[in-house]
């Protein structure tokens, strides 16, 4: 029997405030991540809108963004976060690095969903007289939504990940519960619960990732 001092409420509501860091910072995330995935796939040399000054910029800022480890980034932007958030501890400020950790993450896994589509695609859709915008929306896109599916998986595995890393630096949620209770008051309770909470997201998001990937790519 485990000798435990936190509260069922309090594990659930450092659940919820998981939950919220995560979904909020993956839509964000997802949004602008997706953007400059479709911007740095097109803007490339041999790209239907080639713009290799515009590529090599986006490709060097996201390659510097990847390289730092979340929680030196999340310490490093602390001044930016409280300037955006009005503080830089708790879950609200946490989202802030969460959002800039994901989107060069997710920019490319869209990178490389897109660039597994044959170029006789692009080359078909040209051919009928498409233009770029259209090439990417109706043609591309669909081509793509498998293998984005499973990206987006992997983006929020990670991004779970990282709000776990959070707690570290007072970021709320389930890793706060972990750092509080589990680290510095040696309750076994607090970390056990924590990964078990932790597996089961991950297990159901690949699942779920798998099995939505399996229905787009069957039609």
């Amino acid at each position: 029997m485990f000798d435990t001092s936190i509260t069922l409420d309090q594990f659930i509501e450092a659940i919820g405030d998981t939950l919220y860091m995560v979904g909020m910072s993956l839509l964000i995330g997802t949004i602008f991540g997706s953007i400059l995935g479709i911007v740095i796939v097109f803007t490339r040399r041999g790209g239907i809108l080639a713009f290799p000054m515009v590529y090599s910029t986006l490709n060097v800022i996201i390659n510097i963004i990847r390289s730092v480890p979340f929680i030196i980034l999340m310490v490093s932007i602390t001044p930016f976060t409280r300037v955006i958030a009005g503080t830089s501890i708790g879950t609200n400020a946490a989202i802030v690095p969460l959002i800039i950790f994901i989107t060069p993450f997710i920019a490319r896994l869209v990178e490389n969903s897109l660039l597994e589509v044959g170029s006789g695609i692009v080359e078909a859709a040209e051919s009928m007289g498409a233009t770029p915008l259209q090439i990417i929306w109706h043609f591309i896109l669909p081509e793509a939504f498998g293998s984005l599916i499973l990206s987006l998986a992997t983006a929020t595995i990670s991004l779970i990940g990282a709000s776990a890393m959070a707690g570290a630096v007072g970021g709320g949620g389930v890793g706060d519960i972990a750092i509080l209770y589990g680290y510095h008051r040696y309750d076994s309770f607090a970390i056990i619960s924590t990964i078990i909470v932790l597996i089961i997201f991950v297990q159901f998001i690949q699942s779920a990732g798998n099995h939505l990937a399996r229905l787009v790519r069957r039609r």
